[in-house]
């Protein structure tokens, strides 16, 4: 199945679902920053790579805002070369307003990622020749205060559901892209890999994910995740 219908399955299967408190608000880039989000399938998501990175969902200064996973704006814009319009949701945030590529705030995560990226290959298609960047889920859960709850934190009943449909569209994006192996950024992604795609021939395995709430990604997130790649037999 093509990569844009995927992900447009992916958004409709998500469309019914309800989040109970203390979850008060949830976007869905796919919706909001449909173009980018679409374009940088349409640019990048080429079947043949050699591995997928997979996080686990969108953060707020990120895709949240740019439509592309850990799309730290002035990266995504810049190196990646995507800047299209993205609207606002229809049920904003008071506290995390979301302005697209005008987004002053930078997003940790995603600097560190992409940053990587651009030092280790310098032009965005050598990097996407052989690697391509997905999120498992593609939904952000806010609570009142503003503060993100992860997929994994939600009651069974509701994340239930929501890991079906996303284990679906994973399956399918990885039939497309046939990647000998996936790799987590992050444990999450990695168990959730696992059991996606149980079923197909593929190598799997993490690296240490790049938030700022990590002890050990704040000693020096790049030189680590070289050394995590060297052992999974990613060489460069």
């Amino acid at each position: 199945m093509d990569p844009i219908r995927i992900q447009r399955a992916l958004t409709k299967s998500l469309s019914g679902l309800e989040f109970a408190p203390p979850v008060t608000h949830v976007y869905n880039p796919l919706v909001h920053a449909r173009r980018s989000a679409e374009e940088y399938l349409r640019r990048y998501a080429k079947p043949g790579v050699e591995a997928v990175w997979l996080g686990m969902n969108p953060g707020p200064f990120g895709m949240a805002q740019t439509g592309v996973p850990f799309g730290e704006v002035a990266l995504v814009r810049d190196w990646i070369g995507i800047d299209e319009k993205v609207d606002k949701p229809a049920d904003e945030h008071p506290k995390r307003p979301i302005q697209g590529f005008d987004c002053p705030r930078s997003e940790v995560s995603g600097r560190r990622v992409w940053s990587w990226a651009k030092a280790r290959f310098g032009d965005p298609d050598a990097f996407f020749a052989r690697f391509f960047v997905w999120n498992y889920c593609p939904l952000v859960f806010m609570e009142e205060s503003g503060k993100n709850r992860t997929p994994d934190k939600l009651p069974a009943e509701e994340r239930e559901p929501l890991y079906a449909a996303c284990d679906l569209a994973l399956h399918r994006m990885i039939e497309h892209l046939r990647p000998r192996m996936v790799i987590g950024v992050g444990k999450f992604a990695e168990k959730r890999a696992r059991e996606a795609l149980a079923d197909l021939d593929l190598e799997f395995g993490s690296v240490l994910h790049p938030s700022p709430a990590s002890p050990l990604a704040n000693k020096g997130w790049e030189p680590q995740v070289e050394k995590q790649l060297a052992e999974l037999g990613v060489s460069f």
